[in-house]
This record gives C-alpha cells, sequence and structure tokens, in this order.
C-alpha cells in the first residue's frame, strides 16, 4: 500500500467513525447548481484542441459551487505544445511548469489557468463526451467518471471530499457508469469508492443513504 491509500483509508476510517446523517446544509441548498465564478472561455483561443474543465470549477456541475480563482483543464499531452503556443499567442502570461505534468498561466485578467497535460487511454473518450458535458457557463466539464478517478488518484483531502459530495448527489446510472469504470482501471479500490458513496448518501440524509456493493 502506497503513501496516498494509507491517507486515503485514514482518511474514509475517520469520516465513517465520525460523520452522521445529514450535513447541516437544506438538500435544497446542496442539490443547487450554479456559475457565479467566471472563467475565460479558451474555445475561441483552444479552437483546434480538445480540452474539459477539471479540479474545484468541474465539480459545481455535480455538487454546490465553492469559491475558487483558477480555471484548471486537461488536454491531451500530445496536444500540449499547439496549447501552449496558442495561450502565449492569445496573451496569457506563462507561469512555469506543473509538478504532475503541465503548465500554469495568466489570463490578461489576472486568472490563473492550469493546464493538465495527460497521456492517459481514456482521456480522449473524455474529451470527446466533455464537449456536450456543459457547466452553466457552458464550459466542458470532464465526465463524472473520469473527474472522481483524477481526483480519487490524487488524493488530497479536498479532492476526497469533492468525490464524497459528487458521488452522494448522483443518480444510480452515473454512479454505475463510474463502478464501471473502477472496475477496469482500479478494481482493487472498488471497497474505498463504495465507502465514498455511502458517506456522500449519508450526507443527504437517511433518506438517501444506502451502501451498494457490486
Amino acid at each position: 500500500m502506497n503513501a496516498k491509500q494509507r491517507v486515503r483509508k485514514q482518511i474514509i476510517a475517520l469520516a465513517q467513525r465520525r460523520q452522521r446523517p445529514g450535513s447541516g446544509s437544506s438538500l435544497a441548498g446542496l442539490r443547487e447548481r450554479t456559475a457565479r465564478m467566471r472563467f475565460p472561455d479558451l474555445t475561441p483561443v483552444l479552437h483546434s484542441v480538445e480540452w474539459a474543465m477539471i479540479g474545484a470549477g468541474a465539480t459545481r456541475l455535480h455538487m454546490p459551487e465553492r469559491a475558487t480563482h483558477g480555471l484548471d483543464i486537461v488536454v491531451r499531452a500530445e496536444e500540449a505544445e499547439a496549447v501552449r503556443r496558442a495561450l502565449s499567442e492569445a496573451g496569457f502570461e506563462y507561469q512555469g511548469e506543473l509538478t504532475i505534468g503541465g503548465s500554469s498561466w495568466l489570463s490578461s485578467e489576472g486568472t490563473p489557468v492550469d493546464v493538465v497535460e495527460m497521456d492517459e487511454p481514456w482521456l480522449a473518450e473524455a474529451l470527446d463526451e466533455a464537449e456536450h458535458n456543459l457547466d452553466a457557463q457552458g464550459l466542458p466539464v470532464l465526465p463524472l467518471r473520469h473527474l472522481v478517478l483524477m481526483k480519487f488518484q490524487a488524493g488530497r483531502v479536498q479532492d476526497l471530499a469533492d468525490v464524497t459530495r459528487m458521488l452522494g448527489q448522483a443518480g444510480e446510472d452515473l454512479l454505475d457508469s463510474v463502478r464501471e469504470l473502477f472496475g477496469q482501471l482500479l478494481p482493487e479500490e472498488m471497497d474505498d469508492l463504495e465507502s465514498l458513496i455511502a458517506l456522500g448518501r449519508l450526507e443527504m440524509g437517511p433518506q438517501d443513504f444506502m451502501i451498494r456493493r457490486s
């Protein structure tokens, strides 16, 4: 078991011991979907490249919006040079490299933009779907199953909190798509996934709390 897996299991175990049904927020508030934070629409800039929102900005399609000042996107690694060139020509200021692979930029309006470059085999399908998976601002968002996968593998506390809340509010069809992807790519992590689903359902209240094992 690696360090990320140990931390994740410790967080899940702590949440299972402490969490009680309900979150203190109204169900209407938990189900609200907004786009109060306005991000740069990169479609005109990256017109020849498929891209999708990830990170905090992407979660607002599946849970209440939380404050964030930056836009995080993902692109295919093979298109990294084209993306960097397009951003530079559009007036974005290069800030440096990301430790996870990619680059950081600043828009002319002062919005930080992180571009994650990935070569995962599932990314092409995810980016194709993202073109039709738009948030309230009309920006492409990585499909839920892939967004959960990325955040799950990142393993940070906030990522796991986002995963829990998104899964807790997802319908069964979406949950099954997440389970299917994990079954293909991370079958050894299915128990942790089901625990996060259960914790998310518990937040929504007793009426939505159930544990499903596949």
